[in-house]
């Protein structure tokens, strides 16, 4: 274990495969494109750059201030926003104060960041057994392994079903079941390989522990309808409810033909669905009723989600792959409509238009968007007591920006925000709490490692 001091990438005409590059791998390629699109971008970002050579020791954030801003007593943040540079539509406008570029807002307790493992593939998601080793899943092999808190890996768990693992697709969230203790029960979603295209599924099975662990039983339990032949945005996050109900975030596939439906209830394309551990459809469902509609479905007109976290009442939160411009966060309702394709804050990577407004009649606004993105995935509410000043803040990881993302909500609305260890240079994919009140990372990188935050 050290202390440290600090892509399959898709040229997309359309919808921002440069949001979410993949680290170019040895088994890439040619470029992914979507259709129609009148102009091609040639803004296509560098290769992930991994980790900085110069690893050592433990590092503490600079310009950290005297005062904390963090606390619910404390007045809102004042001043200036976090650099980022220009907006690549600054046409558009918020739609209301604090909807975007809020004060900057710098974290007093100094941080400590520990590699706890390396020398994964692209890996994707983190969950805890309860014994505070972690499931880790490794996107571009298919690959699920057990790390201990010392930085042990196991062997590749056996059993999992095969995944398609081209562009953006793969192994994706591992959730350990609430009902573990007894039923050994662990989920996953992928991207699965089917005759005419691919889609994302969930499944679930029995964990069986040991020198060469495996899973038995597997259970496809939700699978993304209809099948599409794309490499891009299935979404992937998965999140339990106290009330034992499962919220699954899908992206919309991003080509032309998927995008189109992000906003039908006929498709699983753009949405959020919920459904039982066992698949089966909860009865307060908002479309459960509705001809035609899927009735997994929970909310509309999503693009890409890769985060997801319940906030300390238990609502979901998510925040979305935005194009050019326009990554949100939202607080996704049953039976609403967020808007995309039709509104939004983005634009094409060719500078076209996608939208035909900022807002519509019977469509969401976000609490929060960003232009430039910063490109999300993964995300936690922190509830634990390691950083008092960080209490109910949102954490998420930022592909494009290398950076930790921390945004202050109160009363439902972002009033300050914090990019954190930039110093790591590191596209973050994952972030966790874990059982003691740590943040567990993960970086996106051929070589993705394991890193634990805690107080200096």
């Amino acid at each position: 274990m050290r202390i440290l001091t600090t892509s399959l990438i898709v040229a997309t005409l359309l919808v921002g495969c440069q949001d979410d590059p993949e680290p170019t791998s040895p088994d890439s390629g040619t470029q992914l494109q979507d259709s129609g699109v009148p102009a091609q971008d040639s803004g296509v970002p560098g290769n992930d750059s991994g980790v900085p050579e110069n690893d050592a020791g433990v590092t503490e954030d600079a310009g950290v201030p005297e005062d904390d801003a963090g606390t619910p007593e404390d007045p809102l943040p004042s001043g200036p926003p976090v650099p980022q540079g220009p907006p690549n539509v600054p046409e558009n406008t918020p739609a209301f104060p604090g909807q975007t570029r809020v004060p900057a807002i710098q974290t007093k307790t100094p941080l400590k960041t520990t590699e706890i493992a390396s020398g994964f593939r692209n890996p994707w998601a983190i969950a805890f057994l309860p014994d505070q080793r972690m499931l880790v899943t490794e996107k571009a092999t298919g690959s699920l392994y057990i790390v201990t808190q010392q930085g042990a890996k196991s062997s590749a768990v056996s059993g999992l079903p095969a995944v398609d693992a081209r562009g953006q697709g793969g192994l994706l969230d591992v959730e350990v079941g609430p009902d573990y203790a007894t039923s050994g029960l662990i989920y996953w979603t992928y991207t699965e390989p089917r005759q005419g295209g691919n889609g994302l599924a969930v499944a679930r099975a029995r964990l069986v522990d040991g020198a060469q662990p495996r899973v038995e039983n597997v259970q496809v339990i939700f699978r993304m309808m209809p099948t599409l032949e794309s490499t891009l945005h299935s979404g992937g996050r998965m999140v339990f409810t106290p009330d034992n109900k499962l919220f699954v975030t899908l992206g919309e596939r991003s080509i032309l033909e998927g995008r189109a439906q992000a906003q039908d209830v006929k498709s699983h394309f753009g949405k959020v669905v919920r459904i039982n551990p066992d698949g089966s459809v909860p009865q307060d469902n908002p479309y459960l009723n509705t001809q035609g509609a899927k009735p997994e479905i929970w909310s509309i007109g999503h693009r890409n989600v890769l985060s997801a976290a319940l906030d300390s009442q238990n609502r979901l939160w998510t925040v979305e792959m935005g194009p050019q411009g326009g990554d949100e966060v939202n607080r996704p309702e049953a039976g609403k409509d967020y808007g995309w394709p039709t509104i939004g804050y983005g634009e094409e990577y060719s500078g076209a238009p996608i939208h035909q407004s900022t807002q519509a009649p019977g469509m969401e606004q976000p609490v929060y968007y960003w232009d430039p993105v910063i490109a999300p995935s993964g995300m936690t509410f922190y509830s634990g007591t390691l950083f008092p000043e960080w209490k109910n803040d949102m954490f998420i990881g930022g592909l494009a920006a290398k950076t930790l993302v921390r945004l202050m909500v109160r009363n439902d609305r972002v009033v300050g925000e914090e990019h954190l260890l930039k110093n790591l240079d590191a596209r973050i994919r994952e972030v966790v709490q874990g059982p003691e009140g740590a943040l567990y990372l993960l970086t996106d990188a051929t070589n993705g490692k394991v890193i634990k935050v805690t107080p200096q």
